[in-house]
This record gives C-alpha cells, sequence and structure tokens, in this order.
C-alpha cells in the first residue's frame, strides 16, 4: 500500500469531521469554483460535474497528491434545495419537507494529481419527513441553527427527530462525505486505512 498525501477539498467543517473518521492523516484546501447550477442540467450531474472540478481545482496546486472532492444537494418535488443560509428560508425549506420525501444526492471524487485519474460517483439518500407543525420547525430551527445546510436540518444532531424514516446503504452521505464509498475508492487507490 502506498503513502499519498491526502487532501480534503473543502472548507466544510461537517465533511473535515467526517474525514478525522478514517483516522488517516489529510489537510483541507478551499476549491473556490463556481458552484452555479448549469441551465437544464439534472441534479446528479450537477454534483457529479462539482465534484471533479473542485478536486480539479485543488490539484492545480498539489501536483503530486491524492484529492477528495465532494458536492451534495437536497431535491424536494423534482427541485433543487440548497442551504437556507437564514431562519427565514429555513422555516420555508422545513414547511415544504413536512410529509414529503427529500432525496440527496452527494458528489463524490477522489482525483489523483499525478496523473489526472480519478474515479467519480454520486450516493443516493433519502429522508422521508414526519408531518412538522410550525411550533416544531420554529424551535428546532432555533436550537439547531441548520442554517448552511441542505434541508435545513443537521442528521447528526437534533434534526434526526424531524424523520419517520431514512434510506440509504451509507448515513454518512447524508451528512455530506459518503465515508463507505470513499474507503472504497481510497483502496482501489491502494492506500491502506488501517
Amino acid at each position: 500500500m502506498t503513502d499519498r498525501t491526502l487532501i480534503l477539498g473543502s472548507t466544510s467543517p461537517y465533511r473535515r469531521q467526517l474525514m478525522e473518521r478514517l483516522q488517516y492523516p489529510f489537510t483541507t484546501a478551499a476549491p473556490d469554483i463556481d458552484e452555479t447550477r448549469h441551465m437544464d442540467e439534472s441534479a446528479r450531474d450537477m454534483v457529479l460535474r462539482l465534484s471533479l472540478q473542485k478536486a480539479q481545482k485543488v490539484a492545480e496546486q498539489h501536483p503530486d497528491a491524492l484529492i477528495i472532492g465532494s458536492d451534495q444537494c437536497a431535491v424536494l418535488n423534482e427541485q433543487v434545495i440548497g442551504k437556507p443560509g437564514t431562519h427565514e428560508n429555513a422555516v420555508q425549506q422545513l414547511q415544504n419537507s413536512s410529509g414529503e420525501t427529500v432525496y440527496f444526492l452527494t458528489g463524490l471524487c477522489l482525483y489523483d494529481s499525478h496523473d489526472g485519474s480519478y474515479q467519480l460517483d454520486v450516493v443516493p439518500f433519502q429522508v422521508d419527513f414526519r408531518e412538522l407543525t410550525e411550533g416544531e420547525i420554529d424551535r428546532y430551527l432555533r436550537k439547531d441553527q441548520p442554517y448552511n445546510c441542505a434541508g435545513s436540518f443537521r442528521s447528526e444532531s437534533l434534526g434526526i427527530t424531524l424523520f419517520k424514516r431514512m434510506t440509504g446503504d451509507d448515513p454518512t452521505a447524508l451528512m455530506g462525505l459518503p465515508l463507505i464509498r470513499l474507503s472504497e475508492m481510497l483502496r482501489q487507490a491502494r492506500i491502506s486505512l488501517f
């Protein structure tokens, strides 16, 4: 197994915390790309494109490293919903999600800046929300303040109480970095995690 420099192309504290679970040395770097969705681009194609572009952007400064790029979006009734940013937007998102199913698509790329090869995938995850009252939504948001989280909740925190059911192969995909798939990619790149 090789000993390679591993870089997480993200400034997200959530992705950094998830990476720490793998107990492999890594650094982080800001990808600094335009994340605007292209006209007529599907949610799946968008997260694939952005994951690859983030990794490639970081690779410009790191010519001999393995770089992880990831991007996530939430889809409700075929509409992409992003990070709310404000309390008012988060209230609206959760009201819209109440009693509904939200699909999360997490793009993942492992890019080898030495030779430009990469592995690229999308890991889906589904969340069925229970019926939420206005009071529950307001109290939850004031307590957890998930304003920088797609879908207006933190599943690793109190947001788990908003759900009726979660469906998917990798619960860490919902948090923004699918560790099961990433571990498989790292093994294929001959990185030993233990």
